[in-house]
C-alpha cells in the first residue's frame, strides 16, 4: 500500500514553527521548573497555561481519551506516563512529551532529565538518546530515504555501549495531525522507504533503555514501562525539510542551529 505523505508549503511550515516553538517554549519552562517534592499534575498545569498563553491548545488533552496536556514517565516508565498525583524525587529520570496546535497545526517534542545527583550511567543513557535523535535529524535530508533515519539512529546508539531500543514505539509524520503517515523507526537499514523531499516534517523520537526492548503496557492503558524495570530515556523533536532543501527543527529554539551544526549540517533560513 503506498503511503499518504503530507507535504507542506513555505508558509504552512511557518505556522508549524509558530506551533513547535510554543512547544519549545513550554519544555524549556518545565525544565526550568521542575524539582524534587512536585506532582507530576504540577508540571502538567505549569505546560496547560503556558500552551493557553501562547495562543496554542494541547493536542494530548482528549487524545483518544488521554488526560493531561504532557505526558510524564517516571525511571522504567519509557513514555505515555499520565499526569498526576505522583512526586518526583532526587534521582528519578522524568520524560516530559509535550505538543501543541496553532491554527490547526501541530507540534511535537520530549526531552529526559535526571532530578537531583545522577548516576553516571543514567547520565550517559540521556545523553545517548539525545545524540541519536540529532543524529537521526542530520541524516533525514533531501534525497535520503526514510530507514536512513531510523540506520543513524541505531547505529549511534550501538556505537556508545548496550542499550534496548524499543521497537514498537517510533517517529512519525506530523501536520495536520499530530501523527501521520510515514511512520519513522529507530533502527534498520539504509536506503528503504520513500525519498524524503522538501515540504516533508517528521518527529524524530529514540526511546532506549539501559535494559533489553521489550516493554509492556500498564492497566491504565497508556503508560508504556520496560518490562525487565530498566530505566528508560525519551527525546524528541520535530524538524522539516525546507524548499532550500534544508532543514529546520521546529521545535527547537534556535532551529537546530547549534547541535545541526556540529554535525555539519546548516539549517534553512527561510524561517527565522
Amino acid at each position: 500500500m503506498k503511503m499518504s505523505i503530507q507535504l507542506k508549503t513555505l508558509d504552512q511550515i511557518k505556522v508549524m514553527r509558530r506551533a513547535g516553538l510554543l512547544v519549545g517554549q513550554t519544555l524549556e519552562l518545565l525544565k526550568s521548573s521542575i524539582k524534587a517534592g512536585m506532582r507530576t499534575d504540577a508540571l502538567d498545569a505549569i505546560a496547560a497555561a503556558n500552551i493557553k498563553r501562547g495562543g496554542g491548545r494541547s493536542n494530548f488533552d482528549g487524545y483518544h481519551g488521554f488526560k493531561g496536556t504532557i505526558c510524564v514517565s517516571l525511571n522504567d516508565e519509557i513514555v505515555h506516563g499520565i499526569p498526576g498525583n505522583r512526586i518526583i524525587e532526587d534521582g528519578d529520570i522524568v520524560s516530559i512529551d509535550c505538543g501543541a496546535i496553532v491554527e490547526g497545526w501541530h507540534g511535537d517534542a520530549a526531552f529526559s532529565t535526571i532530578i537531583g545527583p545522577a548516576r553516571a550511567l543514567d547520565q550517559k543513557l540521556l545523553a545517548v538518546c539525545e545524540e541519536s535523535m540529532w543524529r537521526g535529524i542530520a541524516a533525514g535530508h533531501v534525497g535520503a530515504h526514510l530507514s536512513d533515519i531510523g540506520h543513524a539512529v541505531e547505529q549511534c546508539i550501538k556505537s556508545q555501549g548496550i542499550f534496548g531500543i524499543l521497537k514498537e514505539y517510533g517517529g512519525h509524520g506530523i501536520g495536520t495531525e499530530m501523527h501521520q503517515e510515514p511512520h519513522v523507526l529507530n533502527f534498520g537499514k539504509r536506503g528503504f522507504g520513500p525519498e524524503l523531499t522538501p515540504g516533508l516534517a517528521l518527529a524524530i523520537e529514540p526511546m532506549i533503555t539501559l535494559g533489553t526492548h521489550r516493554t509492556k503496557l500498564l492497566k491504565d492503558g497508556w503508560t508504556v514501562v520496560s518490562a525487565d524495570k530498566s530505566r528508560g530515556a525519551h527525546f524528541e523533536h520535530t524538524y522539516a525539510l525546507l524548499p532550500d532543501g534544508k532543514p529546520f527543527v521546529l521545535t527547537a529554539i534556535d532551529g537546530g542551529k547549534e547541535h545541526l551544526g556540529k554535525l555539519g549540517v546548516e539549517i534553512s533560513e527561510l524561517i527565522q
